[in-house]
């Protein structure tokens, strides 16, 4: 398939997938228990304001209108207005946003290279005792839950050793990358073994295939085969799977930004979660969504450029 069909088709299917998550979030969220116009209020205020309230921000209109206003702004690329901040959705996302790209960024950097390393050796020797440690560890790091592992690193080298911030983004790279290390790191002790059992079975899987067998024939070395032949085509369901977890990493991020008390995204999400902040939740699903879509477009591309059959 040409790449131009396939970025074109992955766009017109942006469309029904944002369509449809509007949909199913505007319901959700309007079901859920509480009244925005009384938390903006204030327990004290009286049924008049609170009513007032409501008139000012549409809430008081039937739920199928509330949509369709909803919608039509959305066309116009007018995601809402923040009714506990006051201010456009838009600029609430743009500000919280860095620190979570930021911190997911910093997890790639953390994992990719172990990953590499880790499923190489192991699938060297398949079922030797390097791989039997390996897979070993990476069933123990699936195992631990990540706001686990995140309250103890801080609990450990934040309060208990002081070596790292336990709360904050901090200030200019050098301090990015200082208050966010163990938040990455205790994602990427996760990430890790997802990605390896991935590479190590497809590295394992390609030392049998057919072109690999031809690439001996020819009389390529061990070396060649392994770097140029199986490691490129093997790479490409991890590639895949990768794409999959940096979106649900991005969407995700509620745990560990809490944990961390990192301003992101997540951040966001769960303080317009207890607000009952409407616009706020809408717009942050409608961004996790593109993201998500946008990332795997990506990732296809990047197959088609890695694979030349992918296009067929």
């Amino acid at each position: 398939m040409p790449l131009l069909q396939l970025i074109t088709r992955r766009l017109l299917q942006l469309i029904g997938v944002l369509a449809g998550i509007s949909l199913v979030t505007f319901l959700l969220v309007h079901m859920a228990p509480g009244d925005p116009a009384r938390l903006l209020a204030g327990e004290r205020a009286s049924a008049e304001t609170i009513a007032a309230i409501r008139s000012q921000y549409g809430l008081d209109l039937p739920l199928w209108r509330q949509f369709l206003t909803y919608l039509a702004n959305l066309t116009s690329g007018d995601i809402g207005l923040s009714l506990r901040f006051q201010r456009p959705v838009s600029q609430l996302i743009e500000q919280f946003m860095w620190p979570t790209l930021f911190l997911t960024g910093y997890v790639l950097c953390f994992a990719i290279p172990p990953t590499v390393v880790l499923a190489i050796v192991g699938a060297r020797r398949p079922g030797g005792m390097a791989d039997q440690i390996i897979r070993l560890v990476g069933i123990a790091g699936l195992t631990i839950p990540v706001f686990w592992l995140g309250i103890m690193m801080s609990r450990v080298f934040g309060v208990s050793l002081g070596w790292f911030p336990v709360s904050g983004y901090g200030t200019g790279f050098t301090g990015h990358l200082h208050h966010l290390f163990l938040p990455a790191l205790s994602t990427a002790i996760w990430l890790v073994p997802v990605l390896t059992q991935s590479l190590r079975a497809a590295l394992i899987e390609k030392t049998t295939a057919d072109f690999v067998t031809a690439a001996r024939a020819q009389g390529a070395t061990e070396r060649q085969i392994f770097w140029e032949t199986m490691l490129p085509n093997a790479v490409l369901p991890t590639l895949n799977l990768l794409g999959v977890m940096v979106g649900f990493m991005i969407g995700g991020a509620v745990i560990v930004e809490t944990v961390y008390a990192v301003p992101g995204l997540g951040t966001l999400m769960v303080n317009a979660l207890l607000g009952r902040d409407y616009y706020v939740v809408q717009g942050l699903t409608l961004i996790f969504a593109v993201s998500t879509v946008l990332i795997t477009l990506m990732v296809d591309l990047l197959t088609a450029f890695i694979d030349p059959r992918v296009r067929l």
